[in-house]
């Protein structure tokens, strides 16, 4: 039976939305080129909401669409991440079943190799917004494109509790085990988790930013982590858990 309709994005954002969201929820880290970057819930939830505008109506990306990922652990992962569940989209794990590829600078042509029917979005990830120069034709410039979209999104249908969203798992049961994963790894609202996790795979993705957000808790997410750091990060940035 289907429950009432609740986008997955919806439903992990809402705790921070709804508790304080002026405050940090994503604070990010790469230790190879010294950027750190902190989003607010309400941050986050705009730049989500941007992108999902872009994939809605750039991309056609509506309820059930397939849409794969070939990005890494980083701020701008999470926010397409959730704009694609904002759309309904599908998220999956090989992109040769994608009708559209989520890509970084470095796997454009990876991408256009699995030709996908719809198409390919290219992340730049650069930390000042540039966008990606010299790009094949037909492939959009996420970084272009996303910054004159609107800050807030509004599905134009109810996405259903049973609609595929990620790896064949429905809204309800990815939402499920994001709150399941929280409880079992003792995540609850407030926690500041440290986590150098990778997000290419599931375990990865669901333990490292599913059940952290579906937690009420904020990520402190570390790239190309320099372990020296580590604990010293965790008492700069008051973490309480470090995955």
């Amino acid at each position: 039976m289907r429950g009432n309709p609740v986008t997955l994005t919806a439903a992990v954002l809402g705790p921070a939305l709804v508790g304080d969201p002026a405050r940090p929820l994503i604070t990010y880290y790469d230790d190879a080129t010294g950027e750190r970057i902190e989003l607010s819930a309400v941050t986050t939830a705009n730049w989500a909401a941007k992108a999902a505008n872009l994939l809605r109506d750039e991309c056609d990306v509506e309820p059930g669409t397939p849409v794969a990922l070939l990005l890494p652990a980083h701020w701008q992962t999470a926010a397409v991440l959730l704009a694609v569940w904002w759309c309904g989209g599908h998220v999956v794990t090989d992109p040769a079943d994608a009708e559209w590829v989520l890509c970084d600078g470095d796997r454009v042509d990876l991408a256009l190799a699995m030709a996908p029917p719809g198409g390919v979005v290219a992340l730049s990830l650069d930390a000042f917004g540039r966008g990606l120069p010299g790009l094949p034709a037909g492939v959009i410039d996420f970084a272009t494109e996303v910054r004159v979209q609107g800050d807030d999104f509004v599905p134009w249908e109810p996405v259903e509790d049973d609609a595929p969203a990620l790896a064949g798992g429905t809204v309800a049961e990815v939402l499920a085990d994001a709150r399941r994963r929280a409880a079992e790894l003792g995540l609850s609202t407030g926690d500041r988790v440290l986590s150098t996790m990778d997000w290419s795979t599931l375990d990865g993705l669901g333990d490292g930013l599913l059940a952290v957000l579906a937690a009420g808790a904020s990520l402190v997410q570390c790239r190309n982590a320099d372990s020296a750091k580590l604990d010293h990060r965790m008492e700069t940035e008051r973490c309480t858990t470090r995955l």
